[in-house]
């Protein structure tokens, strides 16, 4: 019998195929267990999911071992984007109100609040942030947004379920992202309120610092990318199942990295 014919000359030990299909390697877990290492691609077309992000999983078992961010592919942008629309204007030397930049900040935590009570489960009030948001965006008033926003944001920070679900999820000490899923929740409830009494603010925005709902702005990097920076470590150890809390919990936005078209034609970033 010719062995070489059998493949003792290629034979792999550790990986095999079946029916033409290669089988997951393995490896040591961190119980000292050897399980099976499966590569799962989590984006970039997910409910709930930042728009273009994909990462890059390692799993063993139901737990992340390693995590990598997708080479993000330089968007073309025909504008400023979105979400920073009014603090870009502000630096071409466009007139740009307090009010408006409050709204826009205001809508945009709405939005990735919307994003993270629709991953946790929460869908009634993920409906009714989105609902707040589309509101401040077509222009509703704080009168009329007051009493429709701070009974949710009451019963979000009264919530013990939201706490057990997020708290210790995505621990990160220091930095834009510090604390945990939990607490980058309460940041959003405490800007989105600071943030609804000055939508008719009619006082010129300052010209510093302009901080957009992610960071500032004016700094040459995206605060996005901050974000993306600090995923891997945030999603290293943690459960299948938190993978996807975190990632809410952070929300970059992937709009921010594409070269962004000022008023006026300015380019920046």
């Amino acid at each position: 019998m010719d062995h070489g014919a059998m493949g003792h000359g290629g034979h792999e030990h550790h990986m095999g195929a079946v029916a033409g299909l290669p089988m997951a390697e393995r490896a040591d877990d961190r119980d000292g267990l050897r399980l099976d290492r499966l590569h799962v691609p989590l984006g970039p077309a997910l409910p709930d999911w930042p728009a273009g992000l994909v990462l890059r999983l390692e799993l063993q078992g139901d737990v992340v071992r390693r995590a990598e961010v997708d080479p993000v592919p330089t968007p073309s942008a025909s504008g400023p984007a979105f979400w920073n629309e009014p603090w870009l204007r502000a630096m071409a030397g466009e007139p740009v109100t307090v009010g408006e930049a409050a709204r826009r900040q205001c809508a945009a935590h709405l939005d990735s609040l919307g994003r993270l009570l629709g991953v946790a489960g929460w869908s009634d009030a993920a409906e009714r942030a989105r609902g707040a948001r589309d509101s401040l965006l077509g222009g509703a008033g704080r009168d009329e947004l007051v009493p429709r926003v701070r009974p949710l944001m009451r019963r979000l920070r009264r919530s013990w379920t939201l706490r057990w679900l997020l708290a210790g999820v995505g621990v990160q000490a220091r930095g834009p992202v510090g604390g945990d899923a939990h607490s980058r929740l309460i940041a959003w409830l405490d800007a989105i309120e600071h943030d609804l009494g000055a939508v008719d603010d009619s006082e010129r925005l300052p010209a510093r610092p302009l901080r957009g709902p992610r960071g500032r702005v004016d700094t040459g990097t995206p605060p996005s990318q901050s974000l993306l920076d600090a995923l891997p470590d945030l999603l290293a150890g943690a459960e299948f199942a938190c993978a996807r809390l975190i990632v809410a919990s952070l929300d970059p936005d992937l709009d921010e990295l594409a070269p962004q078209q000022l008023p006026g034609g300015h380019g920046h970033g």
